[in-house]
C-alpha cells in the first residue's frame, strides 16, 4: 500500500533538516531556501521501508508568509511527523499547523520534539506535557512523542522503527471515484513539454492514457510518469506521482488545477459541508463573512454561509454550512477543505465536502440540515437517492450523479437500477436521468393542485396549455425529461392530455344558462355567415360580452367540432369549412394544382379570407405549397 509522509510545525523547528537525518536527502531545492536556511515552497524525498516499500515524503514551510504553500502539501497525507522544538516550544504555527492536520482528516501522527541536544531533561518533559494538551481533542491526541535530534542523531533510529511500525499497521481504504491529482508543480522540462507533480487522491493512471485538465477542461495525454523518481508505466492513490503531459502549455497549468479521469467534468462554486471552528479561530465566524477557502491545491475567496438559522458560529462549535467560491474548483464529495480569514492571517476552520454541487437554498427548505447528514453518513445507494432529493431539477443525469456521490459510474448505475424508490427517465429500456419517488408524489401534488387551480379559474377550457403548467411547477426539467414526465402522468391517469394541454379526468366543459346562449348565438352567427363569417371583434359587439368569456366558448364549441379556429381572428362554422373542403377536393381531383386566385373564385371570397384557409388545409396536411400554388398533399 502507498503512503505518504508529511511534516508539520513551525518555522526553524528541524523540519528540513529531520527529514535529511532520517533519508539523506536535501528537500530545500530553491537557491534562496538554501541561502536564507527556511523552506519557503514544497520539498519531497522519499524514505524506503523495511517491508521494501518506498513511502513519499512532503516538507512543509513553517512560515505564515507561506501558509498556502504548506497547506498545498498537506493533503493527501497519511503519517504526519509533527515539530516542536525543544528550546521553543509550541508556538503560532505549531497551533495552526495541528488544526490543519486535524482538519485534513490526518489520523497518523508522531510528534518530535526537534533539537533535544541542546536542553535538558526537565525541559524535554516540559515540552512533552505541552504537546499532550495542545493535540487533546485532535486527531493526534495519544500519539508517540519522540525526542531527536538531527545534528547528533538521538532518536533518528527510533523514529525509523515507529515509522515502520505505524505504517505497516495502517490500512487506508481507497478514496471513491476516479483518478484525481492536485497539482502541486507544474514546469517545463527541455525535450520532455510540461510536467505536473502532485500527490494521486484517487484511482489510477497508466501511461498513455488521456486526462482532463479542471478547472479548464483541456484534454492531454499522459507520456510517462514517474513515482519517486523512478519511471512506472502506472501509478495509483496515496503516491507522490509525476506526468509528463502532452499537447498541453505550461501557462495553462499551476498550483490548483486538477489532474483527472475524463469522466471527471463538473467544478463547482457552491457546495454544502460540514463546518468546525477551532479554538485557534479567537473569535466567531458571521453569517455570509468573507474566507479564504483552501481546497486540494487551490486556494480561492469565497463566502460561508450558515444553514441552520444563526448568524454566528463560535470557536468549538460545528455546522451545515453552504460555501460560496467567486472562482470554480474541483470538490467531491469527502474532500477536506480549510478556511482562513480573508486577509489570511489566521485559520478560522475547515470541514469536509458533503454536495459539491449545491444550489441555493430557499427558507421554506427547513430539512437540508438532515439531508446533508443523511448523505454525509450514507452508503452509496442512501447518498444517491438522498443527492436527487437535494436537487431542484426533477431528474439528474448519471454523469452529474456519480461525480456528486463521488464514485464511479458503472457503480451508480447498478445501485439505481436495483432500487425501487428511484426512478428512470425517459424509461427504465433507455435511462437518461433519474428522479426519486418522493419528488414524483410531490410532483403529482402540485401537477393536481395546478390543474385544480386552473379549472376553477377558466372552467369553459378545455385544459391547460403544457408549458404553462411547466412554469408554475417547482421543479425544472428539460424538454425531452418534461415530455416523459407528462406520457407518465397520462398513464398513471393523474391527468389527461389534448393536443398541447393537460386536464384532470374529472373535468368536463359544460356552458349552462346565459353562457349556452351566448355559444348557440355564436354557431348561428358563424353559420350565416358562410365562408366570410364575423371576425372576434365583430361577434363581442353582437353579442355583448367579454372577449374573454368569448374566446372560452368559441374554444368550448371547437373542442365539440360546432367551429373551426382558421386563425387568431378568424373562426368558421365546422359546416362551412367543411364544404371549402370539399370544393378544394373536388377542384384538385381534376387538376393538378391550384392558385390562390382560383381558390378565391371558387368560393366567392375575398383573398383575406381565401390565403388563410389555404394556410389552414396546409397545416392540416390536405395540401402542400409548392411556390405559388397548392397540390394534393399525397397520403
Amino acid at each position: 500500500m502507498p503512503h505518504i509522509i508529511g511534516t508539520a510545525g513551525h518555522i526553524d523547528h528541524g523540519k528540513t533538516s529531520l527529514i535529511k537525518a532520517l533519508t539523506g536527502l536535501e528537500t530545500d531545492r530553491l537557491k534562496e531556501e538554501q541561502e536564507r536556511g527556511i523552506s519557503i515552497d514544497l520539498g519531497f524525498a522519499y524514505l524506503d521501508l523495511p517491508n521494501g516499500e518506498r513511502a513519499g515524503i512532503i516538507d512543509v514551510p513553517g512560515h505564515e508568509r507561506f501558509i498556502r504553500n504548506m497547506l498545498a502539501g498537506a493533503h493527501g497525507i497519511d503519517l504526519v511527523l509533527f515539530t516542536i522544538a525543544a528550546d521553543d516550544g509550541v508556538m503560532p504555527q505549531t497551533e495552526e499547523h495541528l488544526d490543519f492536520l486535524h482538519l485534513l482528516g490526518g489520523k497518523k501522527g508522531i510528534c518530535l520534539i526537534t533539537k533535544a541536544d541542546l536542553v535538558d531533561a526537565a525541559r524535554i518533559a516540559e515540552v512533552q506535557e505541552e504537546i499532550e494538551i495542545l493535540t487533546l481533542d485532535t486527531t493526534l491526541e495519544g500519539c508517540p512523542i519522540i525526542p531527536v535530534s538531527s545534528v547528533s542523531g538521538l532518536g533518528i533510529d527510533r523514529l525509523r522503527e515507529e515509522i515502520a511500525t505505524q505504517l505497516q499497521a495502517y490500512e487506508r481504504p481507497p478514496l471513491p471515484g476516479y483518478f484525481r491529482l492536485p497539482v502541486d508543480r507544474a514546469f517545463a522540462m527541455k525535450g520532455h513539454g510540461v510536467v505536473v507533480t502532485g500527490t494521486a487522491i484517487a484511482g489510477t493512471i497508466s501511461e498513455g492514457e488521456t486526462v482532463r485538465v479542471l478547472p479548464g477542461g483541456e484534454e492531454s495525454r499522459v507520456r510517462s510518469i514517474q513515482v519517486h523518481g523512478q519511471p512506472v508505466k502506472q501509478a495509483k492513490w496515496g503516491q507522490r506521482v509525476a506526468l509528463n503531459l502532452a499537447g498541453l502549455e505550461k501557462s495553462a497549468l499551476t498550483r490548483g488545477h486538477v489532474i483527472c479521469h475524463p469522466k471527471v467534468t463538473l467544478t463547482t462554486t457552491r457546495f454544502d459541508a460540514a463546518v468546525e471552528i477551532r479554538p485557534g479561530a479567537g473569535r466567531e465566524i458571521e453569517n455570509h463573512e468573507r474566507v479564504r477557502v483552501h481546497v486540494g491545491t487551490a486556494e480561492v475567496i469565497g463566502k460561508v454561509l450558515i444553514l441552520d438559522g444563526r448568524e454566528v458560529l463560535p470557536p468549538r462549535s460545528s455546522a451545515y454550512c453552504q460555501i460560496v467560491l467567486e472562482e470554480p474548483v474541483i470538490a467531491l464529495r469527502g474532500d477536506r477543505f480549510i478556511l482562513r480569514n480573508q486577509t489570511a492571517q489566521g485559520t478560522l476552520g475547515g470541514g469536509e465536502v458533503i454536495h459539491p454541487f449545491a444550489q441555493r437554498h430557499r427558507r421554506a427548505e427547513t430539512d437540508v440540515c438532515e439531508r446533508l447528514a443523511v448523505l454525509r453518513a450514507a452508503d452509496l445507494g442512501a447518498a444517491c437517492r438522498t443527492y436527487l432529493e437535494l436537487q431542484s431539477a426533477f431528474a439528474s443525469p448519471l454523469d452529474e450523479i456519480y461525480q456528486g456521490v463521488n464514485a464511479r459510474d458503472d457503480e451508480v448505475a447498478t445501485v439505481l437500477a436495483r432500487d425501487s424508490d428511484i426512478l428512470p427517465f425517459p424509461d427504465k429500456a433507455h435511462p437518461e436521468a433519474y428522479s426519486v419517488a418522493k419528488k414524483w408524489q410531490r410532483l403529482t401534488v402540485e401537477v393536481t393542485q395546478s390543474l385544480t387551480a386552473f379549472h376553477q379559474q377558466s372552467p369553459l377550457l378545455q385544459g391547460m396549455e403544457m408549458e404553462s403548467l411547466r412554469s408554475q411547477l417547482s421543479f425544472s426539467f428539460s424538454p425531452k425529461i418534461f415530455r416523459a414526465v407528462v406520457e407518465k402522468l397520462v398513464a398513471e391517469k393523474v391527468a389527461v392530455r389534448e393536443d398541447s394541454t393537460l386536464r384532470l379526468p374529472s373535468h368536463t366543459v359544460t356552458l349552462h344558462g346565459g353562457d349556452q346562449e351566448a355559444a348557440t348565438r355564436v354557431e348561428q352567427l358563424l353559420q350565416e355567415g358562410g365562408f366570410t363569417p364575423p371576425e372576434i371583434k365583430e361577434l363581442e359587439g353582437k353579442l355583448g360580452i367579454a372577449r374573454k368569456l368569448l374566446v372560452d366558448i368559441l374554444n368550448v364549441l371547437e373542442s365539440r367540432g360546432a367551429v373551426v379556429k382558421v386563425t387568431t381572428d378568424l373562426y368558421l362554422s365546422g359546416a362551412v369549412l367543411e364544404k371549402a373542403k370539399t370544393a378544394l377536393m373536388n377542384h384538385l381531383s381534376t387538376a393538378p394544382e391550384i392558385s390562390a386566385a382560383t381558390f378565391r373564385d371558387l368560393l366567392g371570397v375575398s383573398r383575406k379570407v381565401a390565403i388563410p384557409l389555404l394556410e389552414y388545409f396546409d397545416r392540416t396536411g390536405v395540401t402542400l405549397r409548392v411556390g405559388d400554388v397548392r397540390k394534393l398533399r399525397k397520403q
